[in-house]
This record gives structure tokens, C-alpha cells and sequence, in this order.
């Protein structure tokens, strides 16, 4: 039977597909709506050029800062060293957005075999993140110790451990290794001379295991001193070059085991995240 035109409801037009479309990979034709073959293989690539885009942006956090790391040991600093500019950084070395005018302190920690204590000093302004740059906590001046110098304990993830009754300001981490870096400014030092900051980084510094009865219980046990490493006019590149492959099994962000992916906000709304 035929339909009556008079009679038949018109489609809106704001949900008809229409027949070509140009859009900024090009022009896209569809028939009754479906897409043709040509089509459906450009928005097929154009959606892996997309995932390609976001894998990229959710993981050049944990590139950068596992560049970092690797630019440490290639300098012969290794996790528990730190890194200090006794007579301030110059162009000598490779930093991203590095001050000629501040003692800075750096240094990544490995937490897989414990919790870490770092006593930080006094009258400085530092962060702890963990290795995907995510805050652990802030220290000095904006932190809990408020430029006091204070003990920070460092908990990795998955610790079931005891921990102190007390004395210490806890921090937990989510991945296994972390960075520590601060700065002592100098401006109110005789003529600008970093030494005194330098020299009050490396006397309050310290860094060591945290055991249970130790620090923190009614069982003292001594801290131990870091071990200072100065760039000494080397150069020290710690930055991820563009044309690096991220995508390598054997990348350093992959042998950092377990380096659990930052959570990023799905098309549903719902929170996605990976374990590694």
C-alpha cells in the first residue's frame, strides 16, 4: 500500500546524515547515513592518529622524568645521590627551566626495598613527586616543616610494614621511585656566595632506611649522610628528546616495575587506569 504524503511525519533534518560532510581531515560521503568504504578507513585512521596522540600525552610524564633519572646515572649519580650546585648551575648542563641563582639539590630515591627517610634542610623550598611527576608533598617553606627542616617518611606502595609511632611527617608514594628536588637561595648571604646555602644543604641533608624500631620508636638508631656529587663542569642532560621512542618494551619507564599509569577521564566520564 502506498504511504500517504499527506499523512507521513517529516524527518527532522537536524538528524539526517547528510550525504557529504567536510570536516578538518577532509570530506566525508556516507549513503542512507552508513558510511562508505573510503570513509570508514579515513575515521579509522583518524582515530589511531587520535589514540596515538593521547598514549603520547598520558605517558611523556614518566618518559620526562625517567630522561631525568637516566641522565643521573649516566653522570654517575645513582638513586641515594644527590646532585647539588655548590656554585650554581650554568649552561653547562641541561636543565628545563634551571635558575643561575638558587643552591639547588636533586635526587631520586628507590623506595622498592623500603621506606626512606629524608631529613630536609632548613630555609629551603623543595617538592617530592613521584616518577610520574605527580606531588608527594611539598617541603621547606611550603611544606609541613615550614622551612624548619623536618623528617619525611617516604612509604613505597604496597608497604603492609610497621610504621613509626611518631616524629615523622608520612608521605606515600605510588610508584617505587621518587625525586627530591630543593632549592636554598642566596640572597641572604654576603654578596650573593652561595657556600654558607651549600654548605647547610650538605650538613642537614640526610637520607636512609627506615627500619621498624628504629627512628621514630622507643629503639634509636643514627641516620647516615648522603653522598654529595656536584656536576663539576660536566655536562648533565637531564631532559627526553622528541625523537625518542616511547614505545619501546625497554624503555627506562618500563623497567621502573611497578610504575602504575596516571588515571585519565574516559569519553564515558568514567575514570580509566592501568597497573604495569
Amino acid at each position: 500500500m502506498a504511504v500517504d504524503e499527506a499523512t507521513r511525519p517529516a524527518t527532522p533534518s537536524a538528524i539526517i546524515t547528510p550525504g557529504t560532510q567536510k570536516v578538518g581531515i577532509g570530506t566525508l560521503e556516507f549513503t542512507d547515513g552508513y558510511p562508505t568504504r573510503e570513509t570508514a578507513a579515513k575515521l579509522r585512521d583518524h582515530l589511531d592518529y587520535l589514540h596515538g596522540v593521547e598514549a603520547f600525552m598520558n605517558s611523556i610524564q614518566g618518559v620526562s622524568t625517567c630522561a631525568l633519572r637516566e641522565g643521573f646515572l649516566n653522570a654517575g649519580i645513582a638513586d641515594g645521590d644527590v646532585l647539588i650546585f655548590s656554585d650554581l648551575m650554568d649552561s653547562s648542563s641541561l636543565f628545563l627551566t634551571g635558575n643561575a641563582d638558587t643552591v639547588y639539590f636533586w635526587a631520586f630515591l628507590d623506595l622498592s626495598p623500603g621506606p626512606l627517610v629524608v631529613e630536609t634542610p632548613a630555609d629551603t623550598l623543595g617538592v617530592i613527586d613521584d616518577m610520574w611527576f605527580r606531588w608527594i608533598s611539598d617541603f621547606g617553606l611550603p611544606g609541613a616543616d615550614r622551612g624548619q627542616g623536618g623528617a619525611y617518611l617516604l612509604v613505597p606502595p604496597c608497604y603492609d610494614g610497621p610504621l613509626p609511632e611518631g616524629g615523622f611527617i608520612v608521605r606515600h608514594s605510588r610508584t617505587n621511585h621518587v625525586v627530591v628536588l630543593g632549592r636554598a637561595f642566596i640572597d641572604h648571604n654576603a654578596g650573593n656566595d652561595p657556600t654558607p646555602s651549600a654548605d647547610r644543604i650538605k650538613e642537614q641533608l640526610k637520607i636512609y632506611r627506615y627500619h621498624a624500631g628504629g627512628v621514630g620508636s622507643s629503639i634509636g638508631q643514627l641516620p647516615y649522610r648522603a653522598r654529595f656529587a656536584g656536576p663539576a663542569g660536566q655536562s648533565t642532560e637531564a631532559t627526553f628528546r622528541g625523537g625518542d621512542r616511547t614505545d619501546d618494551e625497554h624503555h627506562p619507564a618500563e623497567r621502573l616495575r611497578p610504575l602504575p599509569a596516571p588515571r585519565s577521564l574516559g569519553a564515558d566520564g568514567a575514570r580509566h587506569g592501568t597497573r604495569s
